[in-house]
């Protein structure tokens, strides 16, 4: 299992070498991308925090639940600091013996990264700056 935060340009490779193995018969991919409207609004750039310790913390432990669930070897890559509109800011990849179970736990990796890990968004627009709704962290 690969689960990390990076404060710096994400590459799709770093996730799928993790998850490719002799193996897995299926490998799904989920890239989030930076777009430029979010809730009626241009976006400029935006920005990433995140309790670094916690969200790390959450990450590997979100990781191998999916990992024991679904019988799968996942990859959890999430950028922090500053973005441009089209930058990746989260990768997460999961591999299995059937494609079935690649998906499941593909989707069930970014769900629970979105509801769980202590990462904060901040959009930047021609109207000025506003965080977005975060993470409750998970007890």
């Amino acid at each position: 299992m690969l689960a990390d935060l990076r404060d710096t340009p994400l590459r799709i490779e770093d996730a799928l070498d993790h998850v490719r193995h002799p193996g897995a018969g299926g490998i799904d991919l989920f890239l989030g991308v930076v777009r430029d409207h979010n809730l009626g609004q241009d976006v400029v750039w935006l920005e990433y925090q995140a309790y670094r310790e916690l969200a790390l913390t959450e990450l590997a432990q979100i990781g191998c639940e999916v990992e024991r669930e679904f019988a799968a070897t996942v990859a959890v890559i999430h950028r922090v600091g500053t973005l441009a509109v089209g930058d990746l800011a989260v990768v997460c990849a999961a591999s299995a013996a059937h494609r079935a179970e690649a998906f499941a736990a593909c989707r069930a990796l970014i769900d629970r990264v979105k509801t769980r890990v202590p990462i904060w968004k901040r959009e930047h627009g021609p109207t000025g700056a506003r965080w977005l709704a975060g993470c409750e962290p998970h007890p």
